[in-house]
């Protein structure tokens, strides 16, 4: 399965990519559906929409059922304007209807037509969506189920049950020139043609798409997250849910500023540079502003932050390298997508924090100059020192731990890729057994501790 730098890293808005950005993705697929079902322009009265699993226990505090309603309106997550969030849906909760192009007026009580089923998750995956078309009299004209399965990747029960039932290699796509499904396939690749992962990549991205607007496409997506950097930087206040979190990159940024570069301290407080601009990113997110998906919502901080770090403090750097950091980054978080996941909900925070990490490293690794060998390296050595990490939010918010998480995961990303440059490539665990490990780990994960607020820090911290 070919995924594209543009499918792992999407513009979006906060709070979470499985559970704001998904399930607009969902209603849009929806009402697709419908609009070409036979009956529904003139039977159509009314819609629900139920959540399961994740998406029910979480759901509040990731603003799921916030991003149905704005879906309904017609709002998509890569063109919302965060300012117009509030008063869409006051319009939405006082008219209770819906106007939908090619279907009747119909009624819509967001307080009652957007379920939170808090039984058990239906079969296929934690993040389900059951959407329900009803006439005048509540009988069910049409009833479908879609799946938001992490970093806003959304696909139908039939087309979930497809992937799942599929060998590996049927999870390549033929018509790219590097259809690399693993991470041995892509070093094989790599050295048979001579070239770099990022170059390969970038002909795959190729294949269909002109090599300038591949480019430009990536210039974009590093603008924005370097956009939402530079606005996390300057905020300040309380984060929206309830927690009473205190915004800090901006207070932290100041502090950095203060002491200037010319503090003899100034290299060892790398560190405190990652974690502000990854806290800055993270803060945006909770707040739910734009933000790129990377692989997720919930680890929107780290590659952002590691490719700032490669800029302001790399004297080599320049945008050439974020392209090849970026696209080597993609890459990686391809394979893991391909043969683990990157759903919290599916396999804890291993799976966002812990893949974002290993693509960061891989990126970082590239854009210095490493081998494909050492770009390998470098994302297992950060994969690994996630593994097992569970996704526990307090409050079904994505804040306490994940915004101090994207810190942690920076730093990690950093440490690893140095040390796989100071190698020459060959070290003990490949890359596709850790990701293995973590698929593994992810599915003895219990499920409390898969984002489900029902385990861990969230049931041990008393929300204040």
């Amino acid at each position: 399965m070919f995924i594209s730098v543009f499918d792992i890293f999407k513009i979006g808005i906060g709070p979470s990519s499985s559970h704001t950005v998904g399930p607009m993705v969902a209603v849009a697929r929806y009402l697709e559906r419908v609009r070409g079902l036979a009956g529904a322009e003139a039977l159509a009265a009314g819609l629900t929409v139920t959540l399961h699993g994740s998406l029910a226990f979480t759901g509040k505090g990731h603003a799921t059922d916030k991003a149905i309603c704005l879906g309904l309106l017609g709002e998509r997550p890569d063109t919302l304007d965060p300012d117009c969030v509030e008063p869409l849906l006051a319009d939405l909760n006082s008219a209770r209807k819906l106007r939908i192009p090619g279907l009747p007026e119909l009624d819509f009580d967001p307080a009652r037509d957007v379920i939170f089923d808090y039984g058990p998750p239906l079969p296929l995956h934690a993040n389900g969506l059951t959407f329900r078309l009803l006439d005048k009299t509540g009988s069910e004209i049409d009833s479908f189920v879609y799946y938001s399965i992490g970093g806003g990747f959304v696909v139908s029960e039939p087309e979930l049950r497809n992937t799942t039932n599929a060998p590996l290699n049927e999870l390549t796509a033929p018509t790219v020139p590097f259809p690399f499904a693993t991470a041995k396939q892509m070093l094989e690749m790599g050295r048979e043609a001579g070239l770099s992962i990022a170059e390969m990549k970038l002909r795959n991205e190729c294949a269909d798409t002109k090599v300038e607007d591949v480019e430009a496409g990536i210039d974009r997506l590093w603008s924005a997250m370097d956009a939402c950097i530079n606005r996390g930087i300057t905020q300040a206040g309380i984060l929206p849910g309830g927690l009473k979190v205190k915004r800090r990159a901006a207070d932290i940024y100041q502090q950095l500023v203060r002491e200037g570069r010319s503090n003899p301290l100034f290299e060892h407080s790398v560190v405190d540079w990652l974690g502000v601009y990854a806290m800055a990113v993270n803060e945006e997110n909770a707040a739910g502003g734009r933000v790129v998906t990377a692989p997720t919502n919930g680890a929107a901080g780290v590659i952002p932050a590691v490719a700032r770090y490669y800029l302001d403090h790399c004297p080599t750097a320049d945008q050439a390298g974020v392209r090849i950091f970026l696209l080597t980054a993609a890459a990686v978080g391809g394979i893991i997508k391909a043969n683990a996941s990157i759903s919290g909900a599916e396999v804890g925070c291993q799976g966002e924090v812990g893949s974002a990490s290993a693509m960061a490293a891989a990126g970082l690794c590239a854009a210095l100059g490493g081998t494909n060998e050492q770009i390998e390296n470098a994302a297992e050595i950060a994969l690994e020192h996630h593994l097992g990490m569970t996704c526990d939010p307090i409050g079904g918010l994505v804040q306490v731990p994940c915004i101090e998480r994207n810190a942690l995961g920076s730093v990690k990303a950093v440490t690893a890729a140095s040390l796989a440059l100071r190698g020459d490539g060959t070290h003990f665990v490949p890359l596709d057994g850790c990701i293995e490990t973590m698929r593994q780990t992810g599915m003895d994960m219990m499920e409390q501790y898969k984002e489900t607020s029902q385990g861990g820090l969230a049931v041990n911290i008393v929300e204040c």
